[in-house]
């Protein structure tokens, strides 16, 4: 295993450790890793995306020097990822920023629509050293492609990857890892073994069944109708089943996010406070484009309104006083009570952890 995994290994096994009502609400360790949004613009808009239906910041890419001034506070950081609620890839200085982290030994990836995927973009994300690339597909066909993306670009997607795959080839490089994304809805899942074929197809190795995630009175996509977690039925079930069969025969990696396998993925947690399990409080820290820390990734798709969960500012305030602060005591306290804050009331219920 290269050092580059190995920390990679160390640093998920670190930020999914279960929470217990013992955990400190000041936390003395760095975090393990940090979400930095690069870009909250994207090109296309997404029936289960909040910045399809929510004006949340005003447009904007991450300045280069917010962005080296937050990385420099952690010189050490063992995980970044570069993505939010925009595309990673209109971000004008993205490969700068993935040099700057691979210079240090840092584990780099990000999430993509896959949509702007060029051959040269690909080069230089090779070049650049990123170790890992999740390419949110959601479909294993046109039109449900559509349904859940909002654009009619499946091919342009499927030849993209393919494309970057056949180049990985071209300079033997094995790094970025890439993998599929498919959001668990009810009017997708009967997509998901052919998605894993479509995945073999293209030679890429791994496949994640995403949580869908989604404000209480739902809109586009992101609905209570539309979620799987504690409402899989037996066709469901079936077809997670079979896709998992597949997936084994074929050789492919087939996980659910949060760091565990997709059945699982899909049932309630036996707690009544499954809030409480989570880490991101003490292990990582979310900074927007405009430098605004909030408390996770899931946390803009859960609830409205960024000023009722942000808990500091990196361009008014250091990342320990923020990481130290009043607003994040007071947020890990709440978490471990039965009174949770109110962007993590859901968590673990609507979806899983």
């Amino acid at each position: 295993m290269t050092n580059s995994a190995s920390r990679e290994q160390d640093g998920a096994q670190r930020y999914f450790e279960r929470a217990d009502r013992s955990l400190p609400v000041v936390v003395e360790t760095d975090p393990v890793c940090l979400y930095l949004e690069t870009t909250n613009r994207c090109n296309i808009l997404c029936t289960t995306c909040p910045r399809t239906f929510e004006d949340l910041e005003p447009p904007a890419d991450m300045s280069w020097e917010l962005f080296t001034s937050i990385v420099d506070q952690f010189p050490k950081i063992e995980r970044v990822v570069l993505h939010g609620v925009g595309e990673p890839l209109m971000t004008r200085d993205l490969m700068q920023m993935i040099r700057y982290l691979k210079a240090r030994g840092t584990y780099v990836l990000f999430n993509t629509n896959a949509t702007l995927l060029t051959r040269k973009k690909g080069e230089e994300l090779i070049e650049a050293g990123l170790d890992e690339i999740r390419v949110s597909l959601d479909a294993a066909e046109p039109i449900a492609y559509e349904q859940v993306r909002g654009l009619p670009l499946f091919n342009r997607v499927v030849e993209n990857v393919r494309g970057f795959i056949d180049l990985q080839r071209e300079m033997d490089a094995i790094t970025p890892r890439v993998s599929l994304w498919l959001t668990g809805l009810k009017e997708t899942i009967d997509q998901l073994p052919a998605f894993v074929r479509l995945a073999h197809g293209l030679g890429v190795e791994e496949v994640y069944l995403q949580r869908l995630v989604y404000f209480n009175e739902g809109q586009g996509l992101a609905r209570a109708e539309s979620a799987l977690f504690d409402a899989t039925g037996s066709e469901e079930s079936r077809l997670v089943s079979a896709a998992e069969r597949l997936a084994e025969s074929l050789g492919i990696r087939f996980n659910a996010s949060g760091a565990t396998e997709p059945g699982t993925s899909l049932r309630k947690r036996e707690t009544n406070s499954p809030w409480s399990l989570c880490r991101r409080p003490w292990t990582l820290m979310y900074f927007t484009a405009h430098g605004r820390a909030l408390p996770c990734c899931i946390a803009p798709f859960s609830m409205k309104g960024y000023e009722n969960f942000t808990l500091g500012d990196a361009t008014q305030q250091t990342l320990r006083e923020i990481w130290s602060g009043e607003n994040y005591q007071k947020f890990r306290r709440a978490l471990l009570t039965d009174q949770p804050p109110k962007s993590c009331e859901n968590c673990g219920l609507r979806w899983s952890l």
